[in-house]
């Protein structure tokens, strides 16, 4: 059973023991608190220290707990800080504002706290003598380009004019509040440090060895406090790749991963390194053999057989070259015009399983660096999911429902053997009801999804830059229907009477009748000769350079070319029975 030194201690006691030397390790995050973690830090402090702002008598008894600090004692004979980096940072932080203050104040009670501050600090020599050449802590976060300043500003007790990080502004924010109190409060402020040093309580959590610390760490984190899953994965990693003394190797590549995820994932729920382990997990998964439709929680998946799959060199490679793929997707680089084309309709996919199974089929198929070879396959590939995901949309909304016939082709995919949903396909006089019936409200994800479709059915259609905004566009306004209302009030929301239109110009055409619309989709020049571009959707060009009106019959003959098109395309990719 592995052995844990627990036992709470006060903050000075923690910080003046004789063996305290705290390092923040290079696998940490960086520095994260906000002005609000440290307003609501002070207010509590205070409220603790100085009940009724001093009026009521404090009680000796009481404790300000503050939370746990996790370590183990690394080779080097350092308190590594598995978790509790924060707010231990946050408290040094604390302690030097008022370790500053206090060596300009000459009376008895602060010339005292100012000598107590000066070893929760510093490490101490014979006689207890202050060495000001060691702090009592150090970073080596390697993802963090701040960490210096920290160190710069525990050492000088001052924030430089070039100092602009988040622990300078957590230094000038406590140097503020300091100064308030001196001005308000002067005859408690010595009293206020020695209540924060000798009655607020942290637990400090000492193991025997990195891995049972790594294990407190994802327990606690498990019980709710705020880290990622992400966070628990990088530690697996680290403790894997330091056991071969590559910890350095690992810590660039784990930067590299953190910064790319960043710059192009943005999902909806968790971090950006979570969305790429999600990506990752449907591969495991089929690898796997997995066919449950109820898909466990990221944590939970990664940490069955006690994190197995992430001590693993090719788990970090098959990372690094899933990220590398995502960002040529993103960046629309590496791939041929029809593939670009391909993931432009998909990224407006009524819903993101799309994204899990290209990930699945590229980690098979595809080579180091997000390369793919065989653009034929990748593109034959989308072709047949898009046609699915959309189709299946429209029969049985949701993603969930997606599950039950996605979940067989993956593992198909890691086989190697042919995606074709043969127990889902469509019947043609179906599928065509279904879309007729269908209300295409501009709520519902499908009806962009089948307008991007459509648009990008036009071989003549330009790839339009990935991050243009776009929204659905009323060809036959609405506020025209209020005037001259369309005989069958549906048609007002049917695909034959909806387009996508970017957003620059659908704030200036929405509301015009058909002849008005066509100067904003052509683009045109003000009466100040300012030039007003147009649309770059080629079926809106050409609908306004050929006609003069766009009536109720040509909504209903452009909502069945759409259907009937779709229709075919379905055919076309082997999805009809």
């Amino acid at each position: 059973m592995s052995k844990l030194n627990v036992d709470q201690k006060t903050i000075k006691d923690l910080l003046t023991a004789k063996k305290a030397d705290f390092l923040i390790p290079d696998y940490q995050r960086p520095y994260a608190w906000t002005e609000e973690e440290c307003e609501t830090l002070w207010s509590d402090l205070f409220a603790f220290a100085l009940p009724g702002d001093g009026k009521d008598e404090f009680d000796d008894n009481e404790e300000y707990f503050l939370g746990p600090i996790v370590t183990f004692r690394n080779d080097e004979d350092k308190l590594e800080i598995i978790d509790g980096q924060q707010r231990l940072t946050t408290i040094m932080l604390l302690l030097r504002a008022f370790c500053s203050k206090f060596e300009y104040m000459q009376d008895e009670d602060s010339i005292t706290m100012h000598a107590d501050l000066e070893t929760c600090i510093w490490k101490t020599g014979a006689l207890n003598k202050v060495d000001k050449t060691k702090l009592k802590i150090d970073s080596e976060v390697a993802s963090d380009d701040d960490k210096e300043e920290f160190l710069s500003i525990l050492g000088k007790g001052e924030v430089e004019a070039s100092q602009t990080s988040k622990y300078a502004k957590t230094f000038k924010f406590f140097q503020a509040r300091i100064q308030d109190m001196v001005n308000k409060y002067p005859s408690y402020v010595a009293l206020f440090v020695w209540r924060i040093l000798n009655n607020v309580i942290l637990l400090p959590i000492e193991a025997e060895s990195q891995n049972t610390a790594l294990r407190i760490f994802s327990t606690l984190n498990d019980r709710g406090l705020p880290l990622s899953d992400a966070d628990i994965f990088k530690s697996q990693f680290y403790k894997y790749f330091s056991g071969l003394g590559r910890k350095d190797e690992f810590i660039s590549r784990w930067k590299h991963i953190e910064e790319g995820s960043n710059s192009i994932f943005k999902p909806m729920r968790g971090t950006p390194l979570d969305e790429l382990f999600t990506r990752y997990m449907y591969f495991r998964r089929a690898q796997l053999g997995i066919r449950d439709t109820t898909t466990q929680a990221l944590r939970d998946f990664y940490s069955r057989d006690n994190y197995a799959m992430l001590r693993d060199e090719k788990a970090l490679s098959d990372l690094e070259n899933l990220l590398a793929f995502w960002q040529g997707v993103n960046a629309c680089d590496g791939f041929s015009d029809g593939i670009l084309r391909r993931f432009y309709v998909l990224k407006y996919a009524p819903n993101s399983m799309w994204t899990f199974f290209v990930s699945v089929w590229y980690l098979a198929n595809g080579k180091p660096d997000g390369v793919v070879e065989d653009e034929g396959a990748l593109l034959s590939f989308l072709d047949l999911i898009t046609g699915f995901i959309f189709a299946y949309a429209v029969e049985r909304p949701g993603v969930n429902a997606l599950r039950s016939p996605v979940y067989p082709e993956m593992i198909n995919i890691v086989h190697h053997l042919p995606v074709t949903f043969e127990n889902y396909k469509f019947e043609r006089e179906d599928i065509v009801a279904r879309f007729r019936a269908y209300v295409f409200t501009n709520v519902r994800p499908i009806t962009k999804s089948m307008l991007v479709w459509w648009a990008f059915n036009d071989e003549e259609q330009k790839l339009l830059p990935w991050d243009t905004v776009i929204e659905v566009e009323h060809i036959y306004a609405r506020k025209r229907n209020d005037t001259s209302p369309l005989k069958n009030q549906s048609n007002l929301e049917a695909l034959g009477n909806k387009a996508i239109l970017e957003k620059r110009v659908n704030i200036r055409a929405s509301d015009y009748r058909f002849e008005d619309k066509k100067k904003h989709y052509l683009g045109y020049q003000t009466s100040k000769g300012q030039l007003r571009g147009g649309t770059d959707v080629h079926e809106l060009v050409e609908l306004a350079k050929n006609r003069d009106d766009f009536s109720e019959a040509d909504i209903e003959t452009r909502t069945s070319m759409i259907i009937e098109s779709f229709v075919d395309y379905l055919g076309s990719v082997g999805l009809l029975k």
